[in-house]
């Protein structure tokens, strides 16, 4: 998949997990899965949405539409999982009693929805996601190979 949808397309979407702990009572999560944020490509370059404690961050980055994000922040150690495309948004009532955290801020900017609380719960769901979908693709080239 590319790394920029198609003119007029939803943005693509890449979530990025962190060990950082700027909350005390974020030391009680799993390292390395304390923290998670989103990078939205579309054919302009990047937008980094960021919910920290206090204060959402929405950022159009100053780097160059082909600049390679996701490979950068694995370079800074952080776990990146994606592109992910979003589902189209749907209204349901356990949205309305979740907390805003910030796996909730990712899962509804993918479409998402569901009880997730830990970013590693996050991490676990969107890695079995793009691993089913990998396999989906691998099935059906073989299917045409064949």
């Amino acid at each position: 998949m590319s790394r920029f949808p198609g003119r007029g397309a939803e943005p693509l979407i890449w979530i990025a997990f962190s060990g950082r702990a700027d909350l005390a009572w974020q030391r009680l999560l799993r390292p390395g899965f304390r923290h998670c944020f989103a990078a939205l490509a579309d054919n302009e370059g990047w937008t980094v949405v960021d919910p920290l404690a206090g204060r959402m961050v929405v950022e159009r980055l100053g780097v160059a539409p082909d600049f390679d994000l996701p490979e950068f922040w694995r370079r800074a150690g952080f776990r990146v999982l994606g592109p992910f495309v979003p589902t189209p948004p749907r209204r349901r009532s356990l949205a309305l009693i979740a907390p805003f955290t910030c796996v909730i801020v990712c899962l509804r900017l993918l479409g998402h929805d569901g009880f997730v609380l830990t970013p590693r719960g996050l991490y676990r769901r969107l890695a079995m996601l793009l691993a089913s979908s990998d396999r989906k693709k691998v099935l059906t080239s073989n299917a045409h190979s064949a």
